[in-house]
């Protein structure tokens, strides 16, 4: 039995949860086109025949402008040692660009086995300048790979899984076959309920924005579920809301069925905006996420 910890790390919006996603072919991990979306260390359970890889996916790395960005940076560098490989994604549409080079000189400081993962080939179309790209980055860097895929498209998922299994060592099943991931089901439920928010109000609301469980009640045929929406300005609430519950009313129709999907159950749910100003730099609010656990705030 072949077993291990793979890191997938990156800066802000290079598709890590989106992999993670579509490795698993569950959507456990919630994806926008918003830089920064994964908050939390999210683990994620890959079960074949002969290997179980933990996949770890981490918030991306970034420059952080107050409290929540020093949490998340502090996470994600934890989440890269300890691990028996790191796969380290890169947006090829994008290029290779500081902030790649931020992160890649964290690795190089750890020494860590590094696989290099070009991600969103789908949206090159020419063939000599992404063989180009892979030629520059090699001599980056002395990575064990480098493997260009598209998780949209499905495009070398496949070929990914079975060089990581190359790295790993023979070893025990750390989890049970029908372990998915470490989140608990009211992360899930919160973080669909994000997710929507940030998909529907494209660049009106930033990151500004969290989501608590309220009510989580299991009827017969139902489940009650209502979550709470925290924003750190009331223009912000406004926009989520919309004209007369508008918006709001589509964020919850989008949810409500990801959550029936993830639930197996019909999913009654309430949604509720409330204005908390500087939520992000109250420690309060960052243990209520889960966030901070021994986390050094300075």
């Amino acid at each position: 039995m072949k077993s291990g910890f793979v890191s997938i790390v990156g800066r802000p919006n290079v598709g890590k949860s989106t992999l993670l996603n579509a490795i698993l072919e569950r959507h456990i991990a919630i994806t926008s086109d918003k830089s920064g979306t994964t908050r939390n260390i999210i683990q994620g359970v890959y079960n074949d025949k002969d290997s179980q890889i933990v996949f770890v996916d981490t918030p991306g790395i970034h420059k952080p402008k107050h409290k929540l960005g020093n949490v998340l940076n502090q996470k994600a560098y934890q989440m890269t040692s300890n691990v028996d490989i790191v796969l380290f994604l890169v947006d090829i549409k994008e290029g290779f660009g500081k902030g790649d080079e931020f992160i890649l000189n964290k690795l190089k400081q750890e020494n860590q086995d590094v696989i290099l993962v070009l991600t969103k080939i789908d949206k090159i179309k020419n063939k000599e300048t992404l063989l180009a790209e892979i030629d520059k980055l090699q001599k980056l860097y002395d990575f064990k790979e480098i493997i260009p895929i598209s998780s949209v498209k499905n495009i070398n998922i496949e070929s990914l899984i079975k060089t990581l299994k190359k790295y790993l060592k023979e070893d025990i099943k750390y989890y049970d076959d029908d372990y998915l991931t470490n989140q608990p089901t009211s992360m899930i439920i919160c973080e669909l309920v994000r997710e929507k928010i940030l998909r529907k109000t494209e660049d009106e609301v930033p990151h500004s924005v969290t989501c608590y469980l309220e009510e989580y009640e299991k009827e017969e045929n139902v489940i009650n579920i209502s979550v709470l929406i925290i924003v750190d300005r009331d223009n912000l609430k406004k926009i989520i809301i919309g004209k007369n519950g508008s918006m709001l009313k589509k964020i919850g129709t989008e949810a409500r069925l990801d959550l029936e999907e993830y639930l197996g159950s019909k999913v009654y749910l309430s949604l509720y905006v409330k204005t908390i100003a500087n939520w992000r730099d109250r420690e309060k609010y960052l243990r209520e996420l889960g966030l901070k656990d021994d986390i050094d705030f300075e």
